[in-house]
């Protein structure tokens, strides 16, 4: 929104508030080559590294070119980064060669995100509409027209020139996940029914250590942790890690995360519902009071004293790499329809993202903007010719409720860490069933017909709620048997992308997976070579 010109209206949309986001939660930091031993080809090495043979290179090397200017602009901005020496501090992620992570103690994200919240609500261009929420997107004559919205007591459609998804990832569509609640996967979801290009939808990067205290939500504990040197151990001490990688605790989170996984069912009774242990006792205390205060906050608040004890942690639904596919100014397959950060498939992250890469990708594409070439011809507003009240029954709130909780726990249990032909297809059998009860719904007869000379009013706050949850649970209906249905259709492993019965990795398959409509098929990697 910065970075569009400034003789354009902008309208910023968010369901809830400004500040709520995957971003604003990030804790490692941002990666970008600042310091004298590092070089733009090792973090284009170690990105195409992790991306295990899918990453597009010409957008990684787009990216990692463009990083140096985004820090600056930030650092302009007000960002405070750490500072070591009077120069920017950097930390070590698992699968970098360098120390090349900038951060804000262990609250990069909202450190960044505060800083630019406040210099959006400084731009009288730009209108924050909030709580709102976008339906769906209103195509004519085969481009993007506008968006059926929900907001202040009426579903209606705005007419815009262009739409910009930047809703962000779908980990609610797991039963474990360090997301917000709002990550429903949005964006995907609507730019599908709209006729988007998606991409590699398969790959997940579940994150190794997610706080596991009863009734606590999900909290990350940063990879950065274990950078600084923490040990992840099981329930004896020993640092198991290492018996399924060299790189022990280090090694990429894919493979973290399987080791607990493997380990868990090789020495639990209960593998479902057991944890490993996060141990910082190996760090100096003054350097965890300095790099993770707010770490050490929610930790706290669970009961747990991190200098004296290790964190129980498991993993969980981290980040998302496929979304849909973009170039390198944004652009989606449908005209006038753009998208940005986790929602997007640039190419950048490939079948397995490197540790702070995501909103290094935030900036660097959304800076893009700044070139952005809209028609100056005003779009036609519509003019609703059949307004009516809209009341959702109980009936309808209730099933949405019970149904998103079946719903990732099915996901979780089918398409988590390790999946298999047999689970992937009663899975999607479930979901397609669910899909057509789904369309039956009072609701949904009416606001599936819902067309641009309709408007519906509510009364209530609630109403919205309710609302909100009716179309949440359409796009995790959705987004769920997308990603289950391209994790069927990849038979190998690779990257976030683990099959049981297809362990191993396949030149065959050095290729993205592609969805326009209901069709699956491979797609070329843009490569160096």
């Amino acid at each position: 929104a910065l970075c569009l010109p400034a003789h354009f209206r902008v309208a910023l949309v968010t369901k809830n508030t400004l500040s709520l986001s995957a971003s604003d939660w990030a804790q490692g930091g941002i990666a970008a080559v600042v310091a004298p031993d590092d070089s733009n080809d090792l973090h284009i090495a170690d990105t195409l590294h992790a991306g295990a043979d899918l990453c597009d290179y010409s957008a990684v090397k787009f990216l990692i070119e463009n990083a140096a200017e985004c820090i600056e602009n930030l650092v302009e901005m007000g960002v405070a980064f750490d500072r070591y020496n009077g120069n920017l501090a950097m930390t070590l992620e698992a699968a970098h060669s360098r120390k090349r992570v900038l951060h804000a103690a262990d609250t990069t994200g909202r450190a960044v995100v505060t800083t630019l919240v406040e210099q959006v609500l400084q731009r009288p261009n730009i209108t924050v509409l909030a709580p709102a929420l976008v339906l769906d997107i209103w195509k004519q004559q085969g481009r993007c027209h506008g968006v059926c919205i929900a907001y202040q007591n009426r579903i209606y459609w705005q007419a815009v020139t262009a739409v910009i998804l930047a809703t962000g990832g779908g980990g609610q569509v797991f039963a474990q996940t360090t997301n917000p609640v709002i990550s429903t996967g949005d964006g995907v979801a609507i730019a599908h029914r709209a006729g988007a290009v998606l991409r590699d939808l398969e790959f997940v990067q579940f994150h190794p250590t997610a706080l596991t205290k009863p009734g606590a939500p999900r909290f990350l504990i940063s990879e950065a942790v274990r950078g600084e040197g923490a040990h992840l151990v099981d329930k004896t001490g020993h640092r198991f890690a290492f018996d399924y990688n060299p790189a022990g605790e280090l090694a990429p989170r894919d493979v973290v995360s399987r080791a607990i996984f493997s380990h868990l069912q090789k020495t639990e009774p209960d593998p479902a519902t057991a944890n490993v242990w996060l141990d910082l006792r190996a760090i100096p205390v003054d350097r965890i009071q300095q790099r993770f205060p707010n770490i050490i906050r929610v930790c706290q608040k669970w009961g747990i004293d991190v200098f004296s004890e290790p964190i129980p942690v498991a993993p969980a639904a981290h980040y998302w790499m496929g979304g849909l596919e973009a170039d390198l100014q944004n652009q989606t397959a449908v005209p006038g329809l753009y998208t940005v950060g986790e929602t997007a498939s640039t190419g950048v992250h490939g079948a397995n993202r490197l540790a702070s890469n995501s909103l290094l990708e935030c900036l660097v594409f959304g800076a893009q903007f700044r070139t952005i070439d809209l028609p100056t011809a005003p779009v036609p507003p519509a003019v609703p010719q059949n307004i009516q009240p809209l009341t959702l029954a109980q009936s309808d709130v209730d099933w949405f409720k019970t149904r998103r909780k079946a719903l990732r726990k099915l996901v979780w249990q089918s398409a988590g860490i390790v999946r298999e032909q047999t689970k992937l297809d009663a899975a999607i059998a479930q979901i397609e069933q669910w899909q057509q009860e789904f369309q039956q719904l009072p609701t949904s007869q009416v606001l599936l017909n819902f067309t641009p000379v309709d408007q519906a009013t509510f009364q209530t706050e609630s109403e919205f709620h309710n609302i909100r949850a009716w179309s949440e649970l359409y796009n995790l209906l959705t987004v769920s048997h997308l990603l289950l249905k391209s994790a069927a259709f990849r038979t190998e492993s690779r990257g976030g992308h683990y099959r049981s019965d297809y362990p191993d990795t396949l030149d065959d398959w050095r290729v993205h997976t592609v969805i326009r409509g209901d069709q699956w098929s491979q797609g070329a990697v843009d490569r160096a070579d």
